[in-house]
């Protein structure tokens, strides 16, 4: 019975594709480009298109139906940056593994896994669709049960589901070959007497309470590029209220500090993107495709591109679409990426991390000498003023139009200018600034070692803390910091009175223990920073006699 059902039903198909054909409206010819693998080679054409009612390349072409009471399954994909686990259940899929990335620094972690894997009822992507009755939870049918992708190849992995409606719809992923990008086409085929009339909906999730705990969280949110701008909001911002963009949507997605999560648009793909919280808890960005109409015998798809690896800012450059502005780096981002860049060229001469680090601290300190030696030069002219400073604040307590007077005599006398010691400090701060959020936020310094016991230039460094077990974090690195930032600061020249001069000899031991929990890389640049400038400070005290 259930054989000649088979039958019955793959004739009437025919039948159908075949009165179609020679009744059906006029069929134009589509041409589906071959991708190059490289950076351009996730991007396609994502307009709606006319094709044969049936597609040639799958089984449904043959009038084989996929059985009803299907079971779901998993189909793993592997290439050398990843592995990735698919399901027939939508067609989703369900977690990412990076292979170049480990949780934690020891060599035996396991390795970084993007997606919700914390709840295995929710998948890190799936789709639906509006209007024509495509839940998330459609069982589809897939004939591969694993990929391998070949070193400079590339290869697919199809999708299909035929509904009891009338239509068909195939999700097709991409995938290449040293690239994080993964090339997704959705397309639905109307096989009805009827005009199919929707959306396709693409939709991530992103767990509430990560499954790692890890610092990298604690900037974790939506992230989209909207209206020639980057719209962030923190987990928290829509865990009571959803929010909806529709201007101009390149790409939408979830960060933490160091990875991203995104769905990009290709051509205008993607027409809107809400924010929400679901019922199971977990945070969602639905991505929303233009709305389409089908009519019978016609079809309609739709493109898009999907990333999931690190914040690598050369790796989100190549995938376009401004991707690289999720990388977000504050106020200062025009100096911090530049930064950032010249910590990658150096490396990659170098090797080490840490050894950049100190190149670039020298090189800005190199930059900014003239206007460390003005601003030197200035205060140590105000320090030897300070005594004539004095007699004329005596001298001219109950005048104070005549006391200003004279002290800006004294200053034109003496050519010096009380602003002239800040100045110039102001103009650095902007660098100081940028280079402190490139090297806070920089995924290269994540588990890279620098030299001894310097394993992880993005942790703290904890050597006295492990060797002792003691419960808080202590090293030698910010304890030589603060060492140096007390010589430094006894060999600027100041103006302060002598209580003034005390409470300020707090400040290194402040620094100290606020460094104690800071990046091993940002604790290095501040220490490198520290003695150059004392070198510098003895080299000006020659060139500035007394």
């Amino acid at each position: 019975m259930e054989k000649r059902a088979f039958i019955a039903v793959g004739l009437s198909i025919a039948v159908f594709y075949l009165f179609s054909m020679i009744f059906g409206p006029d069929k134009q010819k589509v041409e589906h480009p071959v991708p190059q693998v490289g950076a351009s080679a996730v991007n396609s054409q994502a307009q709606p298109i006319q094709q044969p009612l049936m597609p040639q390349n799958s089984a449904v072409a043959t009038g084989q139906l996929p059985s009803m009471n299907v079971a779901q399954k998993d189909v793993s994909v592997d290439t050398n940056l990843y592995t990735a686990v698919f399901s027939t259940r939508g067609a989703s899929l369900k977690s990412l593994t990076l292979k170049n990335y480990r949780e934690e620094n020891p060599a035996a972690s396991k390795k970084v896994t993007l997606g919700a894997d914390s709840d295995p009822n929710i998948f890190s992507l799936s789709s639906r669709a509006t209007g024509i009755n495509l839940p998330d939870s459609t069982l589809f049918t897939t004939a591969t049960t694993a990929l391998i992708i070949d070193k400079n190849g590339s290869n697919k992995l199809e999708f299909n589901y035929i509904s009891g409606q009338g239509y068909t719809v195939r999700k097709t992923y991409t995938f290449y070959s040293g690239l994080y990008g993964i090339k997704l086409e959705t397309q639905v085929f109307n096989n009805s007497a009827a005009p199919l009339v929707g959306s396709i909906q693409h939709v991530m999730t992103y767990p509430a309470e990560p499954k790692v705990k890890d610092n990298r969280f604690d900037t974790a949110g939506s992230y989209l590029f909207s209206d020639n701008g980057l719209q962030s909001n923190k987990i928290k911002d829509v865990a009571s209220a959803s929010k909806r963009y529709e201007k101009t949507i390149l790409w939408s997605g979830f960060a933490d500090k160091y990875f991203l999560n995104a769905i990009l648009a290709e051509k205008n793909s993607i027409a809107s993107v809400e924010l929400k919280k679901n019922s199971s808890g977990f945070f969602e960005s639905v991505v929303s495709a233009p709305p389409f109409t089908v009519n019978p015998g016609q079809s309609f798809s739709t493109n898009h591109r999907i990333f999931i690896g690190p914040k690598d800012i050369d790796v989100l450059k190549e995938q376009g679409n401004s991707l690289e502005q999720s990388l977000d780096l504050g106020w200062f981002t025009v100096i911090a990426k530049p930064l950032l860049y010249s910590l990658k060229f150096f490396y990659n001469y170098v090797g080490n991390y840490g050894i950049a680090i100190i190149i670039i601290t020298i090189i800005l300190k190199a930059l900014f000498f003239p206007l460390t030696h003005k601003s030197y030069k200035s205060m140590k002219g105000m320090q030897k003023i300070q005594p004539e400073m004095t007699k004329l604040r005596e001298k001219y307590k109950d005048d104070r139009d005549a006391m200003n007077k004279a002290v800006m005599e004294l200053y034109r006398e003496h050519k010096v200018n009380p602003m002239g010691g800040c100045l110039p400090m102001v103009v650095q701060i902007p660098v100081f600034f940028a280079l402190y959020k490139s090297l806070m936020f920089s995924i290269e310094l994540r588990h890279a070692p620098f030299f001894l016991w310097i394993t992880d230039l993005a942790g703290p460094d904890n050597l006295f803390g492990q060797l002792l077990h003691v419960p808080m974090v202590l090293g030698p690195l910010p304890i030589l910091m603060g060492i140096s930032m007390f010589v430094q600061q006894k060999m600027t020249p100041s103006n302060m009175d002598p209580m003034q001069q005390k409470m300020m000899l707090a400040l290194p031991v402040v620094f100290t223990f606020m460094f104690l929990s800071f990046p091993s890389g940002l604790v290095l640049y501040w220490l490198v920073n520290n003695v150059l400038t004392i070198g510098q400070q003895m080299y000006i005290n020659k060139l500035v006699k007394d």
